[in-house]
Parts: structure tokens; C-alpha cells; sequence
């Protein structure tokens, strides 16, 4: 191996990784050589993907935590660095999106978001990094070489009906991504953010349901298919890895060609 693609050593700690593309990253990160902490909203799933990276051969820890509450957030700081002394790379992977259109439209019997959706939807998928990076901040600072990943969407770069409050949230987690790029560089810290496409997670979707999926993908997407959660994994091992340490503020799309179509 390439030793600037070593992550062996490394702490890595992402949040929303109970299933999906947080667990695929948590995976491919220990199959890399990286010690993981993952945050799950239950303890079941985060333990469960814990014990997957040891029996990796990593060691794994596993906690329930809401990444939208700072009081949750400055425990896991006591945790983590309790558990490994240390933290390297911070990945912020919590979202979630309820669609619906910002006003209700004549003729349309689709709910519109009601102010309490738009506020969890923002907490969800942009306070969360906030929060995180508030938190771990302080200690990430005295660690030059370290850095931060931050989990946005192709909504983010890409405009799309009916998902208002994500797209929006998202596309604020690419400017906080650049802003917070720019406060960090000064010490050391690289800032990046991935923009991934259509990655469904086939643990939670009947087989019927991906093969209409992937069949959409087909006629959809340019390079013609649905992208594996793996393949999120492998780009965040790279913006971790000591290969990618001339980039920072940068949104890498992970969409099978969609933010050019």
C-alpha cells in the first residue's frame, strides 16, 4: 500500500452510523486500519455496527446520542476520548428528509411541512454538524493533520421540488463546510464534505423495491445504476487519509454523474 493511503492508527468517529451510509463508512474505515466510534439513534444499532469493526479487528465503540442536542454531543466527547485518548477524523453523517411542499397548492392533497418539520429537518441535517464540530472543536484544533467530513447531498448542489427544508439544510452544510474550511486551515485542520446521490441501503428496502430502484437508476442517472453504500466508504477513507491532505473546503459529488446531467 501506498503509505500517504494509510489510516492505520487513526480515531475516527461518525455520527448517524447505525445503518446506511454511516455504517458502510464505519466499515470500510475499519477494514482501512481506523479504530471507530460510531453514534447511533438507538443503542442496539450503534452497538451492532460497534461490533461489526471489531470483528474487523479494530477496536469499535458504539453509543446512543442525538447529534442535534449540544448537551448529547459534550458527552460524547468524554466518551470518545475516554475510550481512545484521542480523536483524528470527525464525520458528520446524520440526515434525514421528510418531503413535502413549503405551502399547501390547490388542487394537491399533499401536506405542507409544518413549521416543526422544517426545524427538525434543519437540526437533523445541518445542526448536527454544528453541534459536533462545536464540541470536538477544541481538541481537533491541537491536532494538526486532523479533520472533519461532513455528510451532505446531491440536494445540496442540485434543486429538487418537494424536499425544500433538506435541500436547504444541505446546501448549508456545503457553505458551513467551506466557512469552517477556512477558520481551521490556519491550524492544521482540513474541512471537506461528500455530496452522495442515490444510495439506498438494501438492508431496509425489499428486494422488489431496489430492483425498481436500480431500474430507475438505469434510465436516470448517466452511468446508469444506483451507487453502493461501499463506495461512500472508500471516497471518505481517501478525504481522510494523508493522500488528501492538500484539500480542504471542497464537496466531492458521489452521484454517478447526476450534478452534470
Amino acid at each position: 500500500m501506498l503509505p500517504e493511503f494509510d489510516v492505520t492508527g487513526k480515531t475516527v468517529l461518525i455520527t448517524g452510523a447505525g445503518r446506511g451510509i454511516g455504517r458502510s463508512i464505519a466499515l470500510v474505515m475499519a477494514e482501512a486500519g481506523a479504530d471507530v466510534a460510531v453514534t447511533g439513534l438507538t443503542e442496539a444499532n450503534a452497538a451492532s455496527v460497534a461490533q461489526e469493526v471489531r470483528r474487523l479487528g479494530r477496536r469499535g465503540l458504539g453509543v446512543a446520542a442525538d447529534a442535534t442536542r449540544l448537551p448529547d454531543t459534550e458527552r460524547l466527547v468524554g466518551q470518545v476520548l475516554g475510550e481512545f485518548g484521542h480523536l483524528d477524523v470527525l464525520i458528520n453523517c446524520v440526515g434525514d428528509s421528510i418531503p413535502g411542499p413549503v405551502a399547501s397548492m390547490p388542487g394537491r392533497e399533499t401536506k405542507a411541512m409544518s413549521e416543526t418539520d422544517w426545524h427538525k429537518i434543519l437540526d437533523v441535517n445541518l445542526t448536527q454538524a454544528f453541534t459536533a464540530c462545536h464540541a470536538f472543536g477544541p481538541h481537533l484544533l491541537e491536532r494538526p493533520g486532523s479533520c472533519v467530513i461532513n455528510v451532505s447531498s446531491f440536494a445540496g448542489l442540485r434543486p429538487r421540488a418537494n424536499v425544500s427544508a433538506y435541500a436547504a439544510a444541505k446546501a448549508g452544510l456545503i457553505r458551513f463546510t467551506e466557512s469552517l474550511a477556512l477558520e481551521w486551515a490556519p491550524y492544521g485542520v482540513r474541512v471537506n464534505a461528500i455530496a452522495p446521490g442515490s444510495f439506498p441501503d438494501p438492508e431496509q428496502l425489499s428486494e422488489s423495491a431496489l430492483q425498481t430502484r436500480e431500474e430507475q437508476a438505469g434510465r436516470n442517472i448517466p452511468l446508469g445504476r444506483l451507487g453502493r453504500l461501499r463506495e461512500v466508504g472508500l471516497l471518505a477513507v481517501y478525504l481522510a487519509c494523508d493522500a488528501a491532505s492538500y484539500i480542504t473546503g471542497q464537496t466531492v459529488a458521489i452521484d454517478g454523474g447526476l450534478t452534470v446531467a
